[in-house]
């Protein structure tokens, strides 16, 4: 296997994960020949292609006290410095109000082990909602996050990088050798395509089927983002997010595991716009939203977490798993790539070590 000086790494997947990863690869190999191939790139919607539809923001769902924690903080903070010092990369900080209808220890929300939102400091502290404003509301704050309509800004940074984009449909893992010769490393961020991508086919992954409507913004911009939910991850959740750079606000939605199904229903639809305007008054009454886009996206979940590991295939070729984020793709995106490039540095060291001693 080639030095880390002479590194030529194939990137499969342009969502958030695999853009992330192209670009945390770069500040680690910066004289490394780095491709992206994929079958769709931001701009593109389609089925297959989840972050296009996502709400887009950064609101942590993990409480493992552990490394998903780890994940959603590294990217907290990169979005933060993004939004403070370059704005045109679609990324904005912006008041969440959350609301629960449970208490906050039935609401999948505090930190194992600690009892805590692990994330309050983080985000400069919560602030308690008056609960007289919501009927049956049992736990609620205020606080500061970021909200992201990034994938643009993603592409350019990995263009500006000079990092190869290929368009290219893969339907095996070794295929990528065959295609490119002179690849020395695979990162493996296909998402929910990890299910049936040969040589991988990965049976722990499922769809968690999600739709939303995307809305034009109001004569005035609202002044924050919305989120009520029985718990932190629920079917039976409302969410309005509002997209920066004039991208509209989304709203939403639902979680169904295991549906398959990539067809906008409209009743749904009806069904959505309803409980966000009964949310967000300011909003106007559902019959008077301005409708831009339907969509509907199946969030690549995983049975046990995401998958982030590094594989040896039978042709010696180095692969690094990288999927299964589920509805966290944005919100950990940046953890999940650097944590990725580190085991693929790590495992690339070892190998060059055993070289070494031959």
């Amino acid at each position: 296997m080639p030095s880390s000086s002479s590194q030529n790494i194939v990137v499969l997947g342009a969502g958030v994960i695999g853009l992330s990863t192209a670009s945390s690869l770069r500040k680690s190999y910066p004289n490394a020949d780095i491709s992206i191939v994929a079958k769709y790139f931001p701009g593109d919607y389609h089925i297959d292609y989840t972050s296009p539809w996502a709400g887009g923001n950064w609101c942590s769902s993990a409480a493992d006290n552990g490394l998903l924690e780890s994940f959603d903080r590294v990217t907290f903070e990169r979005f933060s410095e993004l939004a403070r010092t370059t704005p045109e990369s679609g990324i904005a900080r912006s008041p969440l109000r959350m609301i629960f209808d449970q208490k906050a220890e039935n609401a999948d929300i505090l930190s194992k082990g600690t009892g805590k939102i692990w994330y309050e400091d983080l985000v400069g502290g919560l602030d308690p909602i008056d609960k007289s404003i919501f009927n049956g509301m049992l736990h609620s704050a205020r606080f500061h996050v970021t909200r992201v309509n990034a994938m643009n800004g993603l592409l350019a940074r990995c263009r500006d990088a000079n990092i190869r984009l290929v368009r290219e449909g893969v339907k095996h893992i070794d295929d990528i050798p065959r295609l490119w010769p002179e690849t020395t490393g695979i990162f493996n961020c296909t998402g929910l395509g990890s299910f049936s991508l040969g040589g991988v086919e990965d049976k722990k992954m499922y769809p968690t089927r999600g739709q939303i409507v995307l809305v034009e913004q109001p004569i005035k911009p609202l002044e924050r983002m919305y989120f009520r939910s029985p718990r932190r991850v629920d079917n039976d959740t409302t969410y309005i997010f509002q997209r920066p750079l004039a991208g509209g606000i989304v709203l939403g939605g639902c979680r169904e595991n295991g549906n398959w199904n990539g067809e906008v229903d409209l009743e749904f639809a009806k069904d959505i716009m309803r409980r966000c305007c009964a949310l967000v008054p300011e909003l106007g009454k559902p019959e008077d939203l301005k409708i831009i886009r339907h969509g509907v996206g199946l969030r690549p979940s995983r049975t046990g977490g995401p998958r982030i590991e590094t594989e040896v295939r039978p042709n010696g070729m180095l692969v690094t798993h990288n999927y299964g984020a589920s509805g966290a793709g944005y919100q950990a995106s940046w953890g999940m790539a650097e944590h990725g490039v580190q085991l693929f540095k790590y495992a690339l060291s070892k190998t060059e070590t055993r070289r070494a001693k031959l």
